[in-house]
């Protein structure tokens, strides 16, 4: 990294993922050991001045995801805590989560108290060290060089990215979240609670292609002949296909998709795959559309993956 280059989230993953990968003699662990990376952090230029960081531990605060705390007796010390009633994939979420304020804000502060509402009410600058964080985390738990080659030439369903998440060892959710942003193809995700819209993610491709999803009401519920608004269908892994104008207002009657289903406890997440379709002809508003990461729907939403 050069000295004019800012350090990023995505930045200082894909740094650690060198060293791992070298320290491994070349072969990328499909599973991040972040035991490892945290015992070897404070040899780095990313630990500098840093002596240990003590083995994450539990607390019992349920407002809180997780906490980075130097110890105010010894400055060369740090410290991890984590929600211990969250499920395992979440927990490593919040420990690579605090690893990363640890890297690239432990200067500006000498502790991180990540409770739910400082994380999605706080100030711009809380909202902006939790987003750099997550963004760490996603990347270091999800390379993404590693997310390419196991959906490259394969046809995706969520057998596939259930199966990746379980490598990975993140949820579901973040997973599926971390795929529309490296998939090539017109993919859209939706996360919904209690019936209603809580977000809407769109591949490259989709927003490209001017790709989104009806809105017949505000909150927003799923089309009617969806499998997101049949409530007798819980899962269906392999996809269902139906017109692509089901969901989307603005596809032609012609093209197809395949609509995805898991659901757990009041949620549901809805996957549709379309088929490929040009960008329209002298539209270039797409331009102008941003298209997310996965960390920032983390704070834009006031939800972290849970399973």
């Amino acid at each position: 990294m050069s000295a004019a280059q800012v350090l990023t989230g995505s930045i200082a993953a894909n740094t650690v993922h060198t060293w791992l990968r070298a320290a491994h003699q070349g072969d990328a662990p499909q599973t991040i050991d972040l035991n490892i990376v945290r015992q070897m952090l404070p040899g780095t230029p990313f630990g500098k001045d840093v002596r240990e960081i003590k083995a994450p531990m539990a607390h019992g605060i349920s407002s809180c995801e997780g906490m980075l705390v130097r110890n105010p007796k010894d400055a060369a010390e740090w410290a991890i805590f984590y929600n211990g009633n969250s499920s395992p994939e979440r927990q490593r979420f919040t420990i690579a989560h605090e690893l990363g304020h640890f890297i690239l804000h432990r200067s500006q502060r000498p502790n991180f108290n990540c409770d739910k509402e400082s994380v999605y009410s706080g100030a711009d600058t809380i909202r902006d060290i939790e987003r750099q964080a997550d963004d760490f985390a996603s990347n270091l738990l999800m390379p993404g060089d590693l997310l390419r080659q196991g959906i490259a030439n394969r046809r995706i369903d969520l057998h596939v990215l259930g199966a990746i998440a379980q490598r990975f060892q993140v949820s579901f959710e973040a997973l599926c979240i971390r795929f529309i942003k490296f998939t090539p193809q017109r993919a859209i995700l939706m996360h919904w609670d209690n019936g209603f819209l809580k977000y809407e993610w769109r591949s490259s491709s989709a927003v490209k292609t001017r790709a989104r999803i009806r809105r017949r009401s505000d909150p927003v519920e799923p089309p009617p002949g969806t499998l997101a608004a049949d409530a007798g269908v819980e899962q269906e892994r392999d996809g269902i296909e139906m017109s692509a104008a089901i969901w989307c207002a603005e596809e032609a009657p012609h093209m197809k998709l395949r609509e995805f289903k898991h659901s757990y406890r009041e949620r549901v997440l809805s996957l549709l795959i379309l088929e490929s379709a040009e960008p329209r002809p002298g539209d270039t508003t797409w331009h102008d559309e941003p298209v997310e990461d996965s960390y920032d729907h983390f704070i834009a939403n006031g939800q972290h993956p849970v399973r």
